[in-house]
């Protein structure tokens, strides 16, 4: 019995592992329609991906805005505090999880298009719940934004993404929304390229 009892307290204090999970599926409704599936960098960014499995696990990513999405660069959401359907649109974009934010993984990975990255301040180590997929390359974000993950399906549905106005690209009126996020199981990997003339 004792021992049992150690054993069960010492796998009760051990460390939290990186999400074993690699995959996640956005259902997006609004002026975009469908679903975006995404390959998840658990090895290069592991606090990260962990931070986003842990968030749509616990489905606080469901019915959360776009609420920053600016042509030719990018479709920001994830604010799961002031960030949801329904709620003060104007305060979308400043808020977080109940979670610390987390220190930045950094890497040489480049934000190319389709690229998942959080979202932060100005504070490199500021990182939470906000992410934003890439419409095009933008490569002075390179090592200044945690890279977490790759767009291998779906494409078509960000680039659908309602866009914002103005500098910022803040979204007026409905915005486009996740309907639902899910986990997957499995990695999900992008079909090979057709070949042109097909």
């Amino acid at each position: 019995m004792r021992k049992g009892l150690t054993l069960a307290l010492l796998l009760a204090a051990a460390p939290v592992a990186p999400a074993l999970a690699t995959g996640l599926e956005i259902d997006v409704a609004g002026e975009a329609e469908g679903t975006i599936v995404i390959d998840l960098f658990e090895e290069v960014a592991p606090l990260h991906v962990e931070r986003i499995v842990t968030l749509a696990n616990e489905g606080a990513y469901d019915d959360v805005v776009f609420h920053r999405v600016i042509d030719g660069f990018m479709a920001q959401t994830g604010d799961v505090e002031f960030g949801r359907m329904g709620q003060d649109m104007r305060y979308a974009g400043r808020g977080g999880s109940s979670y610390e934010d987390l220190p930045a993984e950094f890497s040489d990975l480049s934000f190319e298009r389709g690229v998942l990255g959080m979202a932060r301040s100005q504070d490199p180590n500021s990182a939470n719940s906000q992410f934003f997929i890439m419409f095009e390359p933008q490569t002075h974000l390179d090592g200044g934004y945690t890279v977490v993950g790759q767009v291998v399906e779906g494409m078509d549905v960000v680039d659908a993404i309602k866009r914002g106005r103005g500098q910022n690209g803040a979204v007026i009126g409905q915005p486009d929304r996740m309907v639902a996020v899910r986990v997957r199981e499995d990695d999900p990997v992008a079909p090979p390229p057709e070949a042109e003339g097909n």
